[in-house]
């Protein structure tokens, strides 16, 4: 892959690294824009609530599925292209998905044009960390990283907010209306400032057998683990699902140790500190699912606060995630990753304590300050993470690794959201069974087993909490030659 020529200055970089976060913030902003407006679709098309999270679902599904492919591709045809397309599918999805619906078969084109919208969702996000990684100078990597970051809690935290504003004054349709003009910027912008690159060939063609297996493996996975608890988790579609699953994905590996140019190469994760990093993220991502998904539960059914407060509540979160952002990307060079990530396991521990902590009486000061140390250990860690694991492995296979980094972002909070409410119905369960029910009212008894199962749960992300930390101090950073050459040491072991 080329790099920007000796002639490029501070500036374009800068619009370089706008124009990659503008991916990340569209599709943050996508993900909380549109499942806020989920029930007011259903109540558009007559549907049911389970129907219509086929909106969200659908999406998750093909975006899981091709991003490992789409990295894998762009390795071989460079950068510019799979993102330059993928912001044109993902923006004439968008369009598709607000005027198919009232033109042609109405719900079932809304889903289809998620899918079509994915396909380009899956392409940006596969190759943006890549791109950080090949094409901004090493002294400015980290703070590269805290920007993207910054936009993607940005898009997190106000997507809730413009998407109920959009769906009450206007309609559901504005919620893929706004990705239009925001994906024409980012386009013309990338085509002006993302450097060509040459196409750099394979060892032995594409691998298609590995691509459909990865496909089929981790979209069927995803659906067992979005529609397990609906459908049942023992019915015939769900085991069906779950065996396909673990046949393909198996397939999979066996595949890509095979084949002469993996489209993900297995053997990396024989270093053991390149897996320990991935495995950090992937914890990273599973722990807070839990948070994400049980709190405004929790808020809405234990204090009574209405939606709108709920969710503005949760925007601590992504807030403390901002700043935390910012602070990573201005420390990184001066202290280093590894120290990034053990630092950022203070707040984010004690954040997790407070959460096992909450009861029927606790104030919202407590549950504002939790998120807030959460998210600023969340946002101290995502960034000298990802860069670890981008770093450690050559340029010719950064779109892989960059694929790689986004689907352990994306399916972790996906599977967590099953772990994490099978551990909130069975602990309310075995809470209610051992409960005292001779001292209280029913509808005290009611609260406050709800409240103890949140507690009980929210074990799972401390448990994972001090997981982190350890592997965060036992992990070293290590700097493959071709990011050595920027000026940074290589550690003694590198991939």
């Amino acid at each position: 892959m080329e790099t920007p020529d000796s002639g490029s200055n501070k500036k374009g970089f800068g619009l370089l690294i706008l124009s990659i976060s503008l991916a990340t913030f569209m599709a943050s902003l996508d993900g909380t824009i549109v499942n806020i407006a989920l029930p007011t679709i259903s109540e558009s098309f007559k549907i049911s609530t389970t129907t219509v999270s086929w909106v969200a679902t659908s999406y998750l599904l093909v975006m899981v599925g091709c991003l490992l492919v789409f990295g894998k591709i762009s390795d071989t045809i460079g950068y510019k292209k799979i993102f330059l397309s993928g912001f044109a599918i993902f923006t004439l999805g968008s369009l598709f998905c607000g005027i198919l619906p009232e033109i042609v078969l109405g719900f079932p084109s809304l889903v289809v044009s998620r899918m079509f919208q994915a396909v380009g969702g899956a392409m940006i996000m596969s190759v943006a960390a890549a791109m950080i990684s090949t094409y901004i100078p090493m002294e400015q990597k980290g703070k590269a990283m805290s920007i993207i970051m910054l936009f993607a809690a940005l898009g997190t935290a106000i997507g809730p907010t413009i998407g109920g504003i959009l769906t009450q004054y206007l309609s559901w349709h504005w919620i893929f209306f706004i990705n239009v003009p925001v994906g024409i910027f980012a386009i013309l912008l990338g085509a002006k400032v993302i450097p060509a690159s040459q196409p750099v060939p394979g060892h032995g063609g594409f691998d298609r057998l590995g691509a459909g297996l990865a496909f089929v493996g981790l979209a069927s996975l995803v659906f067992v683990v979005s529609e397990g608890e609906s459908m049942g988790w023992t019915s015939p579609i769900i085991l069906c699902t779950t065996v396909l699953a673990v046949v393909t994905l198996a397939w999979f590996v066996r595949q890509e140790l095979g084949v002469a140019d993996p489209l993900l190469d297995i053997r990396l994760f024989k270093n053991r500190n390149f897996f320990l990093t991935n495995l950090l993220l992937c914890l990273v991502f599973l722990s807070f699912s839990g948070i994400n998904y049980l709190l405004p539960f929790y808020l809405e059914y234990v204090h009574s606060y209405d939606t709108s407060t709920a969710g503005l509540i949760m925007t601590s979160l992504s807030f403390a995630m901002m700043v935390a952002g910012l602070i990573a990307g201005v420390t990184f060079n001066r202290v280093g990753a590894r120290w990034l990530c053990i630092l950022a396991c203070i707040p984010l521990i004690v954040g997790y304590y407070m959460m096992t902590q909450l009861h029927v009486y606790t104030s919202t000061g407590f549950v504002v300050g939790s998120l807030a140390l959460i998210g600023f250990g969340l946002g101290l860690i995502v960034t000298p993470a990802t860069t670890m694991i981008m770093m450690a492995v050559s340029k010719t296979k950064a779109g892989m690794i960059s694929s790689l980094t986004s689907l352990e972002r994306t399916a972790p909070l996906t599977i967590g959201i099953a772990i994490f409410n099978l551990l909130l119905i069975e602990g309310v369960i075995r809470i209610a069974k051992n409960y005292d029910v001779t001292s209280k009212s029913p509808a005290d008894i009611q609260v406050q087993v709800l409240s103890a199962g949140f507690d009980l749960a929210f074990v799972l992300s401390l448990v994972l909490g001090i997981v982190i930390l350890i592997i965060a101090l036992v992990v070293k950073v290590e700097i493959h030659p071709d990011y050595a050459e920027e000026g940074e040491t290589p550690a003694v072991d590198v991939l």
